[in-house]
């Protein structure tokens, strides 16, 4: 008897989505021949996989351009090769997918990694806002098997769509083969470090202003992303390239051993738009599996995880002062810093893909 094919698809280069990459080895357990479609970038690196992957050499990389060209690429992909159900994530695959899997009767997943309509590059560009909103009110109310990351944007979808949505948390698997990386500890430095993208209201600039009022600690910024360039050039306005250092973008497979050096994990996200305010980001549950004491901001879902499992601490506002002493508040209290961490090691046997990703599997039952 065949395997039943999945094609899942995203519009990344796929060297750094760890969500998807849990995801497409989850399938394979559950006897899926797995693709993966994704795209080539400028400084896209080779990826290995357990699974098959496609990256799409497109002529536009960012823009409506960009978007248009993906998914008509997408949409004769998924009409010509044979599956026998198709995973979509984010609104940005959406509709090659909705309109391939009506038209040859394949099970389509949607999987939203965030408030897609409500996303930082969006809210303040209201015609490109309104043309994704007119796509998510035309799909989603059609579709049976929807899943998202925080408890808030499942309830957002439900309350406007009147749809069920499943949670499907971005938690890390607990057993991870720790790959050797470069030794980032310094004598008699503290290490924090910022893991993600490196993009708008993620609080980064803030964190880096931040260093010039702490003393005998580095920051580590281990990601890539559109303001990769600004943050390099303020870290040297600032003077401060003897303090903060960009790691650029880190293999799935190494960054846990980069994070694991860290005393303190950070992930400051500003409240602009509904898709931060109630975001539960890859990196917080990254930081916990490392047994890292954190510094999040004040936005509800990370708040109230933080709080609940006491974790570490949140800030009031995003001012470097402030920030700083926060910063500074928790590295000298040494005690509570061990709380913190045997706190997050107990977190950890809960907060992880082993504990989540029965609910793929119940889609398939």
């Amino acid at each position: 008897m065949s395997k039943r094919k999945i094609i899942v698809s995203v519009t990344n280069d796929l060297s750094t989505d760890q969500r998807v990459d849990k995801i497409c080895n989850t399938l394979l357990e559950l006897k899926f021949d797995v693709l993966l479609v994704g795209r080539v970038l400028p400084h896209s690196k080779k990826v290995t996989r357990s699974y098959q992957t496609k990256r799409f050499n497109l002529w536009f990389n960012k823009g409506p351009l960009f978007y248009a060209n993906y998914n008509i690429k997408l949409f004769f992909f998924l009409l010509f090769n044979k599956s026998d159900a198709l995973w979509s994530n984010d609104l940005d695959t959406l509709w090659a997918n909705y309109i391939v899997s009506k038209w040859k009767n394949k099970k389509l997943v949607f999987d939203s990694h965030e408030y897609f309509t409500e996303v930082p590059e969006l809210v303040n560009r209201p015609k490109v806002q309104w043309f994704w909103k007119r796509i998510e009110r035309n799909i989603l109310p059609k579709l049976k098997h929807v899943l998202t990351v925080s408890s808030s944007i499942a309830e957002l979808y439900k309350k406007e769509y009147k749809i069920d949505v499943k949670l499907l948390r971005n938690v890390p698997a607990l057993n991870k083969h720790i790959v050797d990386v470069e030794n980032i500890k310094v004598e008699g430095k503290r290490i924090i470090i910022y893991q993600g993208a490196i993009n708008v209201n993620r609080g980064i600039e803030y964190m880096v202003k931040a260093m010039k009022n702490l003393e005998n600690t580095y920051l580590y910024i281990a990601g890539y992303g559109d303001i990769s360039d600004e943050i390099q050039q303020l870290i040297i306005a600032l003077k401060l390239e003897d303090k903060v250092k960009m790691l650029g973008e880190i293999p799935l497979e190494k960054l846990h051993g980069y994070t694991q050096q860290a005393d303190l994990g950070l992930s400051l996200e500003e409240d602009m738009g509904l898709n931060y305010r109630f975001a539960l980001p890859n990196k917080l549950f990254n930081y916990i599996q490392a047994e890292l004491p954190v510094l999040v901001s004040y936005l509800p879902e990370m708040k109230s995880l933080v709080h609940h499992y006491q974790l570490g601490e949140s800030i009031e506002k995003h001012d470097p002062k402030h920030i700083a002493e926060k910063i500074n508040s928790m590295l000298n209290d040494k005690q509570q810093m061990n709380i913190w961490k045997e706190n997050a090691k107990k977190a950890a046997l809960e907060l992880n893909w082993e504990q989540e990703k029965h609910v793929i599997a119940n889609l398939f039952d």
